[in-house]
């Protein structure tokens, strides 16, 4: 009686067969997508709302506080809690039309000045304070817009 042997090479031929033909039908299914089109449905009163929201608020598309992106001075950075108000007491004393800023972060304490719209603004602070103070950076951060006053009188 003759011994059944099975044929490797049959075999691996018809699972190559197999898998090229998935490989085939697989991409034509990816092929036939088409781009498709968004449609948005809203309430239109939620434009109006936008609008009537910016219009109380006096902004024309920042956030509700009127605030942007700028530049700061940062003149003081340490670890001492009074050397940070002492050194936003000095920089008060010589620009009293700034605003200043004290930041913490574990564990420094950052004090910053001016909320400027360029960087071209921010360096002529770094000018005048050069003398004051010894370790001045403009730092670009989100600054509070001015106040624009609204009378002509």
């Amino acid at each position: 009686m003759k011994k059944a042997t099975f044929d490797f090479s049959r075999f691996s031929l018809m699972i190559k067969c197999c898998f090229f033909i998935l490989a085939a039908l697989a991409s034509s299914q990816t092929f036939a997508q088409t781009r498709g089109k968004v449609e948005v449905i809203k309430d239109p009163l939620l434009d109006t709302l936008i609008a009537k929201r910016f219009s109380l608020n006096g902004t024309t598309g920042t956030d509700a506080a009127g605030s942007s992106y700028g530049y700061r001075v940062q003149f003081f950075s340490g670890s001492n809690r009074k050397d940070a108000y002492n050194a936003q007491n000095r920089l008060q004393q010589q620009h009293p039309e700034l605003r200043t800023y004290i930041t913490y972060r574990d564990p420094n304490f950052k004090v910053k000045a001016g909320d400027f719209r360029t960087r071209l603004e921010a360096e002529k602070l770094v000018q005048d304070l050069r003398q004051s103070f010894t370790s001045i950076f403009i730092i670009p951060e989100k600054i509070n817009l001015p106040k624009t006053d609204t009378n002509n009188d």
